[in-house]
């Protein structure tokens, strides 16, 4: 029974993931900012003269935020779904459950490094697109940038943890990366205003956490949101809190890790 914390235990796992995708940056980091920017400057150059405005900013200000988030997420369940996965694969996953960590230990360096990640990758992000010409991304509301980006990685971190602990090859991870994260990211509101959809379609957006982290993360930088942005803050919590118990007690279980 391990009755404190392991700081050193923990922060070594939490260095050494962070230290695996650093390895790869341009993979892991550079080459996801880029291909974000693209959809920016794909819509501003295709839009051309033509000045739309949503939730009164400019289509540009408006889908601004919503990428950088989605990149931030979509990288955080790429590093945590891919941690305890390749360990099963090949053979080491002996590295994660034989050191003197507790299964919260194992759970908390799993998903600091993946929100590492996300962070790093929505720095860049932002930092290109602070340089684009017509983009403004200065933040009006910072805590709500930070509230929500975290709440946001963190979301998608443990679930990409608990597919690392279901997962047995790498196709299961990347059917839930293709036909799970990406369609929530994408239907969360990220081109478009969920007002301007129908009420059936409405209703089913609401019904996706990943619309609360984009509204209140696009809420930090516009002033302006889908949805309210105290609700989302707290279900977000509560939702992340529900994923974090989950995740330790199949860890706590062994499931498809011991034998």
């Amino acid at each position: 029974m391990i009755r404190h914390v392991n700081w050193i235990g923990l922060k070594t796992l939490y260095m050494k993931e962070v230290r695996r995708f650093f390895k790869v940056q341009l993979q892991t980091i550079w080459a996801p900012a880029i291909t974000t920017l693209l959809y920016l400057i794909i819509f501003t150059v295709a839009l051309g003269t033509v000045k739309p405005t949503v939730l009164g900013v400019s289509f540009a200000d408006f889908i601004a935020p919503g990428l950088i988030i989605m990149g931030m997420m979509q990288n955080a369940f790429a590093n945590s779904s891919f941690s305890l996965l390749v360990g099963k694969i090949q053979g080491t996953i002996v590295d994660y459950l034989m050191p003197p960590l507790s299964n919260a230990e194992v759970l908390a360096a799993l998903t600091a490094a993946a929100v590492t990640r996300a962070f790093l990758v929505g720095g860049t992000i932002w930092l290109a697109m602070a340089l684009w010409p017509g983009v403004n991304v200065t933040p009006a509301h910072f805590w709500a940038v930070l509230w929500f980006g975290l709440m946001g990685s963190m979301l998608l971190a443990l679930i990409g943890v608990m597919t690392s602990i279901w997962a047995e090859k790498f196709d299961h991870a990347a059917a839930i990366s293709n036909f799970v994260v990406a369609p929530a990211a994408l239907l969360s509101g990220t081109f478009y205003s969920v007002d301007k959809l129908s009420p059936t379609f409405q209703v089913i957006s609401h019904a996706n956490p990943f619309f609360y982290a984009l509204s209140g993360f696009r809420y930090g930088f516009s002033g302006s949101a889908d949805s309210p942005v105290e609700f989302g803050a707290f279900l977000l919590l509560g939702i992340n809190l529900a994923l974090a118990l989950i995740c330790y007690l199949l860890l706590r279980s062994g499931w498809k890790l011991r034998a």
